[in-house]
């Protein structure tokens, strides 16, 4: 790995090759390889974006451990968030330009109306190539102009955390004032859905292990917060401190070791909105009397679609919320940011810098 990167750290911006990572055998952190690449040229309806500013998730973890679906091959360069400049446009071109700060949905098909299969065929970072490179290829039609409010650092955590948050709350939750809000954990998903039901003037209750994390969470404007080690029961807490009310939207991050207790924690006609696949795998579903007892929506759902995104990028602006970040780790030291990401020490988000 150190030998990779000593060869492709002196390459010059202006090089024919450009510096990229790639996830390589898929079997843990050690995967994730430095390469250099033939510097990309755009293809009729393509751009070429140098990316400013990446973001990882979750599933970027699963990705490069093997556990995200089949294996991808070994030269899919990952990650599916981040926001940069374009660079250069193909023919046929005319939505943007060089030097637009750009965004994009990670699921490119999906431009908008009902989610569908579709979704999968051009997945950001799984099917296609991700934002780990100094410079990156996408369709011009999947892309969103960054308006100059918005900084790089809440960008880059809009195409993925952003707009899972957005559709679990806006698009399916129907978040209204009032409304109480359960976030599990303080991952970027989490943290995002906190800012967002805070700008519909909607109450929040956050789970974390660490009351720390928590402290921080109530700083962030956080009403409720209870630590899951002191009360493994946490459902049970979140009832005495609501009256035995609950949470009318439940952002289901944990998977189907926290299903359970989510479904506990739930109001009369909440809504559960499924994200998370990390925990659990291979269990039965809990509470099946209680899903029917208090009327409940359980939903999954997969990001969100490009006129999802368009709708939040306009939130976002107008209600000047600024993405939580943890630390920011030089692209060289993209390794690490996946070390420190998968240590789970954060609240917000990790991200790489190329600027």
């Amino acid at each position: 790995m150190n030998r990779q990167l000593g060869r492709v750290a002196g390459l010059s911006k202006r090089s024919i090759f450009v510096k990229a990572f790639e996830i390589g055998e898929q079997n843990g952190l050690e995967s994730l390889t430095a390469t250099a690449r033939p510097d990309p040229v755009a293809g009729p309806g393509q751009a070429v974006i140098a990316p400013r500013l990446i973001s990882l998730n979750n599933r970027d973890l699963q990705i490069i451990r093997g556990a995200y679906g089949a294996k991808k091959p070994t030269g899919r360069v990952p990650v599916s968030e981040g926001v940069g400049d374009i660079v250069a446009v193909g023919e046929g071109v005319t939505t943007v330009k060089p030097g637009d700060r750009v965004i994009s949905p990670h699921f490119v098909n999906w431009a908008g109306g009902d989610f569908g299969y579709h979704a999968f065929g051009f997945d950001v970072g799984v099917t296609n190539d991700g934002w780990l490179a100094e410079k990156v290829v996408l369709p011009a039609t999947a892309l969103i102009r960054v308006p100059e409010a918005i900084s790089d650092e809440s960008a880059a955590a809009l195409p993925s955390a952003g707009l899972t948050a957005w559709n679990a709350l806006v698009e399916v939750g129907k978040v209204k004032a009032g409304d109480l809000v359960l976030c599990l954990g303080t991952g970027g998903v989490a943290i995002y859905a906190l800012k967002i039901a805070k700008a519909n003037g909607a109450r929040v209750a956050i789970t974390s292990s660490s009351d720390e994390k928590l402290g921080l969470a109530r700083q962030l404007g956080a009403d409720i917060t209870i630590n899951y080690k002191t009360h493994p029961e946490w459902a049970a807490e979140l009832m005495a401190q609501t009256g035995n009310s609950g949470a009318d939207i439940v952002v289901e991050t944990g998977g189907q070791g926290t299903l359970g207790q989510s479904i506990a924690a739930a109001a009369v006609n909440g809504r559960i909105v499924i994200i998370g696949v990390t925990a659990g795998q291979g269990m039965s579903v809990p509470g099946y009397g209680t899903i029917i007892g208090k009327n409940l929506t359980l939903k999954g759902i997969a990001n969100g679609s490009r006129e999802m995104l368009l709708k939040l990028v306009r939130a976002v602006e107008a209600n000047n919320i600024e993405a939580i970040v943890n630390k920011t780790f030089p692209f060289d030291e993209a390794p690490a940011a996946y070390a420190y990401f998968a240590a789970a020490e954060h609240v917000g988000k990790v991200m790489i810098s190329l600027r």
